[in-house]
């Protein structure tokens, strides 16, 4: 006879607590609307509080029914002025296969990841505009997937929101954290650019740290700007179908022996490159740049030039026109 598990009882009743405090906050902002309207300070602190406590609701119930997947959405950065963000569950540990992001295949041509050789510590996030083959190794992305076309640029009229935070769907050991930036005479460099977020949960979610690489400042709000991102926002605003975006770092020799900033050690990379593939077209190119402030505007690399440097396969299986 199985023994009743009495351990499974707390997150029920933490559900219940959660959900009174929840609706108790939403009722008291509604009740106070109807007289007198609060604050900008008060109504922001409780909508903080609401924010916390829904996060905290989900994680409750998740437990209470076993769930371990990886969410279709990561958090906002709630909690971002303690350089955190509270995490609903754990990302998907990979080794490279394409199941890893069955959460978010639609970042992907033909729903397909990139063929990546497997290192220790390689976790799947999804969010809502991209996708991220996070590395424990450089507590960087291995690359960050977006998917764009005319209608996602349209809709990219986000302010942006400047709150960087550390995913905490990531375990504390494998994660870059504020602290490692700090005093480092480096940007925190966005792989999916926040320019091209359609909503403002995905801006939020594009200040991840999981997103962001060591980058040479001037080199970030210069030629990478104008030359890179914003030629790539370009094209998919022109393009007729759907254009698939890759970035990534690239360390040279090895992780290992890269630069390391901050107390987490996080790498610094040698090569930052962006790949970028016309699904109507079947046409692919890359930007390949040296992670310095004096890198200037080059001409792209073909398809088989970037995957000959990096050693993956970004784009398994898709027949390319030269």
């Amino acid at each position: 006879m199985t023994k009743r598990k009495h351990a499974r009882r707390p997150p029920a009743r933490n559900t219940a607590r959660l959900v009174g405090l929840a609706l108790t906050l939403a009722a008291g902002v509604s009740l106070h609307s109807c007289t007198e309207l609060p604050g900008e300070r008060e109504l922001a602190a409780a909508g903080a509080r609401l924010q916390a406590l829904l996060i905290g609701l989900g994680t409750a119930v998740r437990q209470q029914a076993g769930q371990a997947s990886l969410p279709s959405a990561a958090p906002g950065p709630a909690g971002a002025a303690a350089g955190s963000a509270p995490a609903p569950s754990r990302p998907v540990r990979t080794a490279g296969t394409g199941g890893a992001f069955s959460a978010c295949p639609q970042f992907f041509a033909d729903g397909n990841p990139p063929v990546v050789k497997p290192r220790p510590n390689q976790r799947a996030l999804c969010y809502d505009a991209f996708a991220i083959l996070h590395s424990g190794e450089s507590k960087t992305a291995v690359y960050v997937a977006q998917k764009l076309n005319r209608a996602s640029i349209r809709d990219a009229d986000e302010e942006r929101s400047n709150k960087f935070f550390a995913d905490a769907r990531l375990p504390e050991a494998e994660r870059a954290k504020l602290a490692d930036y700090a005093g480092s005479g480096l940007d925190k460099g966005h792989l999916a650019p926040a320019d091209q977020m359609p909503t403002v949960q995905a801006m939020a979610q594009s200040f991840s740290l999981a997103n962001m690489v060591p980058q040479a400042l001037r080199q970030n709000r210069g030629v990478w700007r104008t030359s890179v991102e914003a030629a790539t926002t370009k094209y998919a605003a022109r393009a007729s179908g759907n254009v698939y975006v890759i970035t990534g770092p690239v360390y040279a020799p090895s992780i290992a022996k890269s630069r390391a900033i901050g107390p987490g050690k996080v790498r610094v990379p040698k090569y930052l490159f962006k790949l970028v593939y016309d699904e109507a077209q079947s046409r692919a190119w890359a930007h390949w740049y040296l992670n310095n402030n004096a890198a200037q505007a080059t001409a792209p690399i073909s398809y088989a030039e970037l995957v000959k440097r990096t050693g993956i396969e970004f784009l398994p299986g898709l027949p390319l026109v030269d």
